[in-house]
């Protein structure tokens, strides 16, 4: 078996040399995408703000606040935990203590869709982060209070045949990727 930490410091890399273009997955195919399978009336959409060259949802998140749908973004906690901050786009970021922007403020909401970024992913919807668990801590947390959909967003050569998998991983719901959609 592939080492996670092979896998991952490989999809790393070519992420860092593909995306010198800045890719994007068109609003309009997550946006569809998202009627298709739920009412969006009243629900919050967690997203996250890009690092690491990952795919940008910013432009996602702002064109559905514009819709008047509720957006948030991670705040970073201690034991690798994270809470998602009711946002605006158009409101102040700190930096956390891994140098990636968060909202300096607001009310702590537990997203009924989540956009979640990976550094890889199989068929299967499996999904390989960073190492540290953040998103596999919240996704459990988050479906035992209450039905959720989560959605990776990848570009189509982070696609790995087979990723390693535990018992504390997460599948998620959909990838989406700059050319496909995985269910």
């Amino acid at each position: 078996m592939v080492l996670k930490s092979k896998i991952r410091n490989k999809f790393l890399k070519t992420r860092k040399n593909s995306n010198k273009k800045n890719i994007q997955i068109k609003f309009e195919k997550i946006y569809k995408l998202l009627k298709k399978i739920t009412n969006l009336r009243g629900k919050i959409v967690g997203g996250y703000y890009p690092v690491n060259y990952e795919i940008d949802d910013l432009d996602i998140l702002g064109r559905l606040e514009k819709k008047k749908i509720t957006i948030s973004l991670p705040s970073i906690k201690k034991n690798y935990k994270m809470n998602f901050i009711k946002f605006s786009l158009n409101a102040p970021f700190v930096i956390n203590q891994h140098g990636i922007p968060e909202p300096s403020s607001g009310t702590v909401v537990n997203p009924d869709i989540l956009l979640v970024p990976l550094v890889a992913f199989d068929k299967n919807l499996n999904r390989l982060g960073y190492g540290a668990g953040y998103y596999d801590r919240l996704i459990e947390s988050l479906k035992k209070k209450k039905k959720i959909i989560t959605i990776g967003l990848a570009f189509d050569f982070q696609e790995f045949n087979s990723i390693p998998t535990s018992k504390y991983d997460q599948k998620l719901d959909y990838i989406v990727t700059n050319k496909n959609i995985l269910k």
